[in-house]
């Protein structure tokens, strides 16, 4: 699906552009530095960001994934881009779960890894969301999770794939993997 024709694309790339995307050097996640940042929760935790971020993720998520009950990926990146598009697809008619996957495991009660699990039983079938891919470790990490619960995962998708590798190794582990926006369209 060709998102790029959409005003609500070209209105996210520019939330982005002005409120996420930083030229400074860092180190990523990943470990390896870099000479710009994009820190997406800027964006969606921005209202108007995150009623963006939903709505073009419900809309992948209903024509890519029809089958997908829930969405989820890691905290914290993951989490705001789950509920948009949880709160987006409730008000389309037809609801999609959300779900958050902790970085460890919770420590005390059940000391659960997933949150959100009564609504996604074992066997149900999710899409991963990431805000942001660079090397791919911090999604298949998150898939690992999730099919330790006994999820079947039908796709990922990110907020930005940075073109660094991410998803070659995200597909090399026979997942589909969907981006809204790629590094080069970000930053020119």
């Amino acid at each position: 699906m060709n998102l790029k024709n959409r005003k609500e694309w070209n209105e996210l790339k520019g939330l982005i552009r002005e409120l996420s995307y930083e030229k400074r050097n860092v180190i990523l996640a990943s470990g390896k530095p870099s000479d710009f940042y994009i820190d997406t929760k800027q964006t969606s935790l921005n209202s108007r960001g995150a009623y963006l971020i939903g709505t073009l993720l419900n809309e992948l998520v209903a024509t890519e994934f029809k089958d997908a009950i829930a969405v989820g990926g890691i905290t914290m990146g993951a989490d705001p881009l789950s509920s948009a598009t949880s709160v987006i697809s409730y008000m389309k008619g037809k609801p999609i779960h959300a779900f958050y996957i902790r970085k460890e495991p919770k420590g005390h009660g059940t000391g659960q890894w997933i949150e959100g699990t009564k609504n996604i039983p074992a066997g149900s079938k999710v899409v991963i969301l990431e805000d942001v891919v660079t090397t791919g470790g911090s999604t298949l990490k998150s898939c690992d999770r999730a099919k330790e619960h006994g999820l079947n995962i039908l796709g990922i998708i990110s907020i930005v794939d940075r073109e660094e590798g991410g998803r070659e190794a995200i597909e090399a582990q026979g997942y589909k993997f969907l981006s809204l926006f790629t590094k080069t369209e970000i930053v020119q």
